[in-house]
């Protein structure tokens, strides 16, 4: 083990390398560039705008698999609640949740999908129908 601790410990040194989140990553004065060729990396960087649109419409993915998840909980519940009374108004409440739950995803999507397309005829996105536009300072020339 120590042979092993020396070893790494040589390599850094000698290479001027360090560790960086569980890699190893160059030092700054030793940067090396990557050409990608006439290709190119083969895939878009994402901006902000980008990132924000994906997690907004990731995040209203999850509630509604939230919400039906929950609605097969309550369900399954009443199942196997044996005909108790009080099991079966747990099950029922858990049931009436979701759908609660469910009728506020539609309804926040729905208004925001009109705001979007009908009222301000995509000048302003918030991520849902169309990719959210955010304000530049500075211009590409």
């Amino acid at each position: 083990m120590q042979f092993l601790k020396k070893r790494i410990f040589s390599l850094t040194d000698k290479f001027n390398l360090f560790l960086i989140g569980g890699f190893f990553v160059k030092a700054a004065s030793d940067t090396v560039r990557v050409d990608p060729g006439p290709q190119g990396l083969g895939f878009e960087i994402p901006n902000l705008s980008i990132l924000l649109t994906f997690l907004i419409r990731f995040f209203f993915v999850l509630a509604g698999l939230s919400a039906l998840l929950y609605l097969l909980w309550g369900s399954l519940d009443w199942i196997i609640s044996g005909g108790e009374k009080e099991k079966v108004e747990k099950a029922r409440s858990k049931i009436m949740n979701a759908l609660i739950g469910v009728i506020v995803i539609v309804a926040t999507l729905s208004l925001i999908w009109t705001l979007e397309q009908v009222v301000f005829k995509e000048a302003l996105c918030f991520g849902v129908s169309c990719d959210m536009k955010l304000p530049v300072l500075l211009k590409k020339t």
